[in-house]
């Protein structure tokens, strides 16, 4: 392979140019700016981007097709560019143009050169790891989420007429443990450590027992079984002399409610038909299995299903199926949703829930479970195939949950169908980043080593981002006042950016003298070195910068675009209408705004919030005024839905359209007792689109902002399950 193109499969190119103006609007920013930087590559690839335009209906089959890979390779259909290029060379267009479905095209094209039985993962057989096995070698389960093989080893030790102890490590446990394993070594016993990952300071004593084992002096049946998830402080001479073994879950709704119904007390004749009130029971529970797995498998498409991704497991389904058989026959006359829904939503599961947006995102799934509805002949959860079956016996619910489709749309989950694309986007660069892992610093061939690309990207950086503002000027110029907060706001912001303009100016020019051999390039500078070679923003940089996701040259250029923003209020004053996206401290910004209000009218701040706004008269054209009180703002944009500029609400996406531009919005400060009432969803609004962010030392999250109310004329629990979420920047 030709490495300068293997590493453009894995990064999607390092470049600092600006890409020419799209040819169409349904061709995605970031499509556009790989396809360029691809150009860049030359070779087969020269001037590829200017090649777009001429065949403009054929790029468009390719991006629409369910298959695009299949229409890049057929001559009388794709562009005749791409058509004629080997395999390899159009999985780079492929990243470019569809990276959502890199994956399987990657899988085509190993299994193509390779053979079927390199993509085919080998069944699981506990039989073929223990015949690879000593009574001195550990065996190794390697945990993934919702994995348990415990039941898989219990079963192989009934068949071999072994004995197996157990026991879950934890505090407290070492001493145990270590009784059970000198029991084990005398007597041949299976012995069986869950969990190793929770019991760190015991790692080591664990480590000098199993090297201290002697074949001679341990009884030929013993073996010693092992489970842990990935965890630093495992002992690496364990891993390495063991026999390391990985199970994964059962993948995919249907399987996942199939397991649950297999699991005790489900599985349980006399507790599956021992309720008082059968037919609710039952009703209630092929729902709460629905439940379990739906909310499992939200997991899967990243920040849209969960802001942080919870391990919900059986024993949280487990409780909650006893307490809803409690509960029917305690209550007789009726049955108590209400307690229901407390016990298993705030507590069972709730109680590992800690994000607000994530706990009202629980509350909303269960109701479409806990419900009256659900009791109703002909109830569904999504569509006809998804039915919740009236009451049958058990291995009937069995076969009716075996007919379930194997692979189930996105709104079974609450989603629209373009949460899909962003589920296997996320795979396809996961995939991406550990692959890149594994590849070393050459950029191959005759081209450009690491030294030139980095000392090129150095020098064009420190020539674009400009020196530190002069805070001196600014406060000579914008002094401290009482009624106008927003030049305290201004000040603060160019403190904070002053701080990472010198990080990022100091960081480059020590690479480039590291590079001429003129210092001694640290730990840190190295890795620094090697984050803007592979095109991704430094950890040095994003230590003392506001939080992205943007590759090295977005970074680069929204840093710049934020630094004109600033200059030009500097030099302008106060502007019209705030491009919130590129402020560093969003909640300082919107805190000056209510601060500049609660003084003009005499309020206590805490008795003031926003209402929002959103005037239809600078659809097109911005205002040339500021609002008597409050700011307008834009920059936004919305996630998981588009705004309507008809119906002046939100509305369902467009396909293949992840995000869109939000409209200008006014924040309207309002005592909290005089805000308007209308329909409206209310929105968490987050800086970046993981979503997830931890609390700062000023009480503000490092990543959420604030709700934001709007128009929507569907009920909120609607827009709550697709995820919606309004971010202030993009991850391009």
């Amino acid at each position: 392979l030709d490495m300068a193109q293997f590493r453009f499969l894995l990064t999607g190119g390092v470049s600092m140019e600006d890409p020419p103006p799209k040819p169409a609007a349904w061709m995605e920013p970031q499509a556009w700016a790989e396809l360029f930087r691809l150009s860049l590559l030359e070779g087969p690839y020269l001037k590829i981007h200017q090649k777009v335009e001429p065949e403009l209906p054929r790029w468009k089959a390719a991006y629409d097709a369910p298959i695009p890979m299949e229409v890049l390779s057929n001559p009388d259909m794709g562009p005749s560019c791409v058509t004629g290029l080997p395999m390899f060379q159009r999985l780079l267009v492929l990243r470019c143009l569809r990276p959502d479905r890199l994956i399987p095209a990657v899988y085509n094209y190993v299994a193509g050169e390779l053979g079927e039985r390199f993509v085919t993962p080998p069944p699981f057989e506990l039989g073929g790891s223990f015949s690879d096995s000593t009574s001195v070698t550990p065996l190794i389960f390697v945990l993934s989420p919702g994995a348990d093989p415990f039941a898989a080893l219990n079963k192989f030790a009934t068949e071999r007429n072994k004995e197996i102890k157990s026991i879950s490590l934890g505090q407290g446990q070492g001493p145990r443990a270590e009784t059970m394993i000198d029991e084990g070594v005398k007597t041949g016993t299976w012995v069986m450590l869950q969990n190793c990952h929770l019991c760190t300071s015991w790692m080591p004593k664990l480590e000098s027992i199993v090297e201290l084992m002697e074949p001679q002096q341990t009884h030929r049946e013993f073996r010693l079984w092992l489970t842990s998830y990935p965890s630093a402080t495992f002992p690496v001479s364990i891993l390495q002399n063991g026999v390391k073994m990985t199970t994964e879950p059962p993948k995919g709704l249907r399987a996942n409610i199939m397991g649950s119904f297999k699991t005790d007390p489900i599985s349980d004749p006399a507790f599956f038909d021992g309720c008082s009130k059968d037919y609710e029971f039952k009703k209630l529970l092929y729902g709460l299995t629905f439940f379990h797995a739906v909310i499992q498998e939200r997991r899967l498409y990243g920040p849209l299903g969960w802001n942080i991704p919870y391990e919900f497991t059986e024993s949280d389904m487990r409780i909650s199926v006893m307490q809803l058989t409690m509960f029917l026959d305690e209550y007789p006359n009726e049955v108590p949703f209400k307690a229901l829904t407390y016990l298993t939503g705030e507590c069972n599961y709730g109680g590992r829930v800690t994000d607000d947006k994530d706990r009202r995102l629980i509350m909303t799934m269960l109701e479409d479970y806990y419900t009256t509805d659900a009791l109703q002949e002909g109830y569904t959860f999504f569509g006809q195939e998804y039915i919740c079956p009236d009451p049958m016996k058990y291995e009937e619910y069995l076969e009716f949950i075996a007919k379930l489709p194997a692979d189930p749309p996105p709104g079974v989950f609450g989603f629209h169908d373009n949460a899909t694309l962003t589920k296997d986007r996320n795979e396809t660069y996961a995939m991406m980043d550990a692959l890149l892992l594994t590849v070393g610093t050459s950029s191959g061939g005759s081209d450009a080593g690491p030294e030139q690309v980095v000392g090129a990207v150095a020098t064009d950086v420190l020539i674009r981002v400009p020196k530190p503002f002069d805070i001196a000027a600014v406060a000579n110029k914008w002094p401290i006042l009482y009624d106008e907060s927003m030049n305290t706001v201004l000040r603060q912001e160019l403190q904070r950016f002053n701080k990472l303009i010198v990080a990022i100016l100091n960081s480059l020019e020590d690479i480039q003298k590291a590079i001429q051999g003129l210092l001694l390039m640290s730990a840190e500078l190295e890795t620094c070195f090697y984050h803007i070679f592979d095109g991704k923003t430094p950890e040095m940089w994003l230590a003392k910068s506001y939080p992205s996701r943007k590759p090295l040259g977005a970074y680069v250029n929204d840093l710049i675009e934020r630094l004109h923003f600033f200059q030009t209020w500097y030099e302008e004053g106060i502007p019209v209408v705030f491009w919130i996206s590129g402020i560093y401290f969003t909640q300082a910004f919107t805190t000056g705004a209510l601060q500049n209000y609660a003084r003009k009218y005499k309020v206590p701040i805490d008795t003031v919030t926003f209402d929002f706004e959103t005037p239809k008269q600078f659809l097109k054209t911005l205002p040339t005024e500021r609002p008597e009180d409050g700011v307008y703002t834009t920059g936004l944009f919305l996630e998981g839905c588009r705004w309507n500029d008809e119906s002046w609400m939100l509305d369902e996406s467009q396909p293949k359209v992840l995000t869109v531009p939000a409209p200008l919005l006014h924040f309207q400060p309002q005592l909290r007792t005089k805000l308007k009432v209308f329909n409206h969803y209310n929105c968490p609004t987050y800086k970046i689109s993981t979503r997830k962010g931890t609390l700062s030392t000023t009480g503000h999250s490092t990543n959420f902002i604030m709700w934001i109310r709007v128009n929507s004329e569907v009920p909120e629990s609607h827009w709550v399950k697709r995820g919606v979420a309004f971010l202030s920047q993009l991850d391009v």
